[in-house]
């Protein structure tokens, strides 16, 4: 479950050592310098996925150490790779400088010191005296022990404090997949969370080793399911087009058709095509749901979900939850419970 803690009820001059004992137990120990703790507000969230954990950081102007006497009291040996989602920050670590503003990734490392800041990367000869500019940064963390990250060694270390781009590609699925946790993540039972923690540790593997140039030296196991899962938001971002066939989604990613199937009917327990007409029809279900002034009208949301007809849409919704779309949205409209769950799950 995701665990929550922030500054609003912590007194101000308490601020920078609650802050410490937040990063400590969710990182690593470290020093914090606040410029301004009377205004300083942070908060955090903390969700454990078994072998990973993924935390989410939002926090005001402050500089952060952490150093070899801190590293000799104690080492998670942890690597961060943090997503940045809002503002400007900065890192150093092992004589590598980065900037980074939302849309960049960085990976860093619990077991050698570092040091990091909000707003631009200052001046060499002033940094550790200048203080940071004002403006509340977000991220997104996810940590990982070490050894868990099946990449050469030496190679990782050469991307500590290296500014990655997660803005398109395989950083941009991670950052997607990383952010369906926040919404999702308490619905999923414990033994879910930790397949969910089993995904996340590919895509981590594979989006770092992809900067270094090194995805065939992932296990077979782990390409395949980076595959799938960049096949899946292939799909959810195009659901809209009519178009979007098996054939397309296979010449699109490199493969035949048959290793789609096979991949799918392994992975997903159904078909290609039963996979994206069971997303469209759960797409549609969830705007139907919404009532009052905006609301999306019936045909809209079936045209926005790949639908090209009105009678087809209307046959597979109530094939699937039981009613047509219009008694659905009638019943979403009178705040009555509306059909949760489908007559058959398999299509």
């Amino acid at each position: 479950m995701w665990s929550e803690e922030s500054t609003d009820a912590i007194p101000a001059p308490e601020r920078a050592e609650w802050y410490q004992d937040v990063v400590a137990r969710a990182i690593a120990p470290t020093r914090t310098a606040l410029t301004d703790p009377c205004s300083f507000r942070a908060s955090t969230t903390v969700l454990d996925l078994g072998l990973l954990q993924v935390s989410t950081f939002t926090y005001g102007a402050l500089r952060s150490w952490r150093t070899p006497t801190l590293i000799r009291r104690g080492d998670p040996e942890l690597f961060s790779l943090a997503l940045m989602s809002r503002n400007s920050m900065w890192i150093s670590q092992r004589r590598n400088d980065a900037s980074l503003s939302a849309g960049d990734a960085v990976l860093f490392d619990s077991s050698r010191p570092f040091e990091a800041g909000t707003g631009p990367l200052p001046d060499p000869a002033s940094r550790g005296t200048a203080a940071p500019l004002p403006g509340t940064v977000g991220s997104v963390m996810v940590h990982l022990p070490r050894e868990a990250l099946r990449l050469p060694p030496g190679d990782v270390d050469r991307l500590l404090a290296r500014r990655l781009c997660a803005r398109s590609g395989l950083g941009a699925i991670l950052g997607q997949f990383v952010q369906s946790l926040e919404r999702h993540a308490l619905e999923c039972a414990p033994q879910e969370r930790e397949r969910v923690g089993r995904a996340l540790l590919d895509l981590t593997t594979a989006f770092v080793a992809q900067q270094l140039n090194a995805c065939q030296e992932l296990p077979a196991e782990t390409r395949r399911r980076v595959l799938l899962e960049r096949i899946n938001v292939f799909i959810d971002q195009r659901l809209a087009d009519p178009g979007l066939t098996p054939e397309l989604i296979a010449a699109r990613h490199h493969i035949s058709l048959r290793s789609l199937y096979a991949l799918f009917q392994q992975s997903q327990g159904e078909s290609v095509a039963a996979s994206i007409r069971r997303r469209r029809l759960e797409r549609c279900r969830a705007e139907l749901a919404r009532t009052g002034p905006g609301a999306p009208h019936i045909q809209t949301v079936a045209q926005h979900a790949g639908f090209t007809s009105a009678a087809v849409f209307s046959r597979a919704f109530r094939s699937v939850y039981g009613v047509s779309p219009r008694e659905f949205r009638k019943e979403a409209t009178a705040g009555r419970p509306v059909h949760g769950s489908s007559r058959d799950r398999t299509f």
